[in-house]
């Protein structure tokens, strides 16, 4: 005899939770390798990144790490006539010789000083002038820019050469131009007092287009709701300037003040293609640069070449760092 359907058992009806955890048992494994997957490609990828930068790094860390550790180890012994010879360490003589060395070496560092400050002052001081001149558009803008990056495409050694001929004493440009308004001629590069001078102008003249260019482009990000309010409110141009403008800009205006004064400190082609070896008869341009090169390859005393570059590396590193504090605080 068959039995009524209603008297079979009945199996247990599955709770919502139940039926829950069981879907997301039976998702688990894909649904963990779906989430994981991202983050392994993204270490996958970030693994190819480094492992095909590594040879550029290697050999670009080569390259700076190998002579600076050469350089300072040639430092500390007597090396003369050949870097190669049989020398002997003499610790810091090499140091002390040249932080006494009144008569070359601190003449020498005294004048990088002042031809860096005087140089990267004009140059900022001019190019955000000419920035803030060319921060709206006008006709002719195009032309001006072309214009101004003249002086950026020839080479250092080309502009000394040029401006050797410019500032010849008698048959130079300048001191026919001079001579239209009563001035009389000029002895420009031919004298001792003179030479540090012209070319730090000579400098203002090649740089001040790179510094305009930076400067414009950091101008041309910033908003202008600021300066826009303050003008409603009724602030004169001198004030937008001051407590708007150059406040948005100092970022941009310190980033570009570091790199050019890093460079300026650095200039040595176009003192040697003006003034020759030595920075001239009375050593009047001659500094720290044109000093270790003429220790270098005119006297061939590597060993106290090398202890002045290295404390000219030093001082270089000062300069940066100490702008970059100054940063931080002005950020702050």
């Amino acid at each position: 005899m068959s039995r009524s359907t209603t008297d079979a058992p009945s199996l247990p009806e599955a709770s919502p939770a139940t039926s829950s955890t069981t879907g997301r048992a039976s998702r688990g494994p894909k649904a963990s390798r779906g989430l994981k997957a991202p983050r392994t490609f993204e270490q996958a990828n970030r693994r190819l990144k480094w492992l095909m930068l590594s040879p550029a790094l290697a050999f670009v860390g080569l390259m700076i790490v190998f002579p600076l550790i050469f350089t300072v180890n040639l430092s500390f012994t007597d090396a003369f006539g050949a870097v190669n010879a049989d020398n002997r360490y003499i610790g810091f003589q090499n140091y002390a010789d040249a932080l006494s060395d009144a008569r070359r070496f601190w003449p020498a560092a005294w004048r990088t000083v002042i031809f860096t400050v005087v140089a990267v002052t004009l140059e900022v001081v001019l190019g955000l002038a000419l920035a803030m001149l060319m921060r709206k558009a006008f006709r002719g803008m195009r032309m001006v820019r072309t214009v101004l990056m003249i002086p950026l495409l020839a080479t250092p050694v080309a502009i000394g050469i040029l401006w050797l001929l410019i500032l010849d004493p008698t048959n130079g440009i300048a001191n026919h131009l001079l001579g239209f308004v009563g001035i009389p001629p000029q002895e420009f590069l031919g004298s001792v007092s003179q030479s540090l001078p012209t070319l730090m102008l000579i400098d203002v003249w090649q740089w001040t287009p790179m510094m305009t260019l930076l400067l414009l482009a950091g101008l041309t990000t910033l908003p202008e709701e600021p300066e826009e309010a303050a003008r409603v409110d009724g602030a004169t141009a001198w004030q937008r300037f001051r407590h708007i403008i150059l406040p948005m800009l100092w970022t941009t205006l310190l980033t570009a003040l570091v790199l050019r004064a890093v460079d300026a400190l650095k200039t040595f082609d176009i003192l040697y293609a003006t003034k020759g070896a030595g920075g001239g008869s009375s050593f009047e341009v001659e500094t720290l640069n044109v000093y270790a090169y003429g220790l270098t390859f005119d006297y061939q005393e590597y060993g106290l070449a090398s202890a002045v570059l290295v404390l000219f590396t030093l001082f270089i590193i000062g300069v940066v760092v100490l702008l970059r504090l100054r940063s931080g605080r002005k950020s702050a």
